[in-house]
């Protein structure tokens, strides 16, 4: 049985440039990860891939998930390190709980899909291992991301619609309320994409299990969307906070 959280954005932790550290925003959704593991101190693989493998963000990542919520917190290197198809497999589906970092979506599912791994995190859903992630880490879970990629090298770039790895058949957009630019963008995207979108807010995140998903948030005023066009008319409904619904009920144009 699938299990995903899908976590719109949100900060554990990280130090800021001119010193001291952003508040940790995510525990509560990050609970329900362990949660869903049915263990109290489950195996935790951190993939960084989209940060290309930043030391910095797995250093927070080991101390937040490690020593703060009790996790045994491995890494898998994509870029900084070579492992055998086979080492990867084992890394993958030995594990509790995938968390997969935020950054460039775009790159990370390129090397994704040229090592395998695309596959063997199939494998890892199928198996009933926890899927989770923010930003770039939770728009891979979904058929189609509304990502900022292509800003890494222009800023001034535009979004862009990217196929992703079609475990949940919709479209997401994670940081809705913290980039202002994506309410726009995804307004347009989605007048020439069949299906819906779910916009998530930054502390919101969609869990999945099965066939049911929920909105679960670690602030009271964070929310989530479900966005689409229907007969020519832009939908935006709010999603409602821990109420669980079918899956096909949610990505379903209505």
């Amino acid at each position: 049985m699938q299990k995903i959280v899908a976590i719109g954005g949100g900060e554990i932790g990280r130090s800021k440039e001119g010193g001291g550290f952003y508040p940790i925003e995510t525990t509560i959704i990050d609970k329900e990860l362990i949660k869903l593991s049915g263990k109290n101190n489950p195996k935790l693989l951190f993939l960084p891939t989209a940060s290309s493998d930043s030391s910095g963000y797995v250093s927070l990542v080991e101390n937040y998930f490690g020593n703060k919520l009790g996790c045994e917190v491995d890494s898998l290197f994509l870029f900084k390190q070579k492992y055998s198809l086979k080492e990867i497999k084992e890394k993958i589906l030995s594990s509790d709980i995938i968390y997969v970092g935020g950054g460039n979506t775009l790159k990370m599912l390129k090397i994704w899909k040229k090592l395998g791994v695309d596959k063997l995190l199939n494998q890892a859903r199928e198996k009933g291992i926890v899927l989770s992630g923010l930003s770039a880490g939770a728009m891979c879970w979904f058929k189609l991301g509304h990502s900022d990629s292509r800003k890494f090298r222009n800023k001034d770039a535009d979004y862009i619609k990217i196929k992703c790895l079609g475990f949940i058949p919709a479209l997401l957009c994670p940081h809705f309320d913290k980039e202002k630019d994506r309410v726009l963008s995804l307004k347009k995207m989605m007048k020439k994409t069949s299906g819906v979108a779910i916009a998530l807010e930054d502390c919101a995140a969609l869990e999945v299990v099965g066939g049911k998903a929920r909105l679960i948030t670690s602030k009271k005023n964070a929310r989530g969307y479900k966005i689409f066009w229907l007969k020519n008319k832009f939908k935006k409904e709010e999603l409602v906070r821990n109420k669980w619904v079918d899956l096909v009920e949610l990505i379903r144009k209505n």
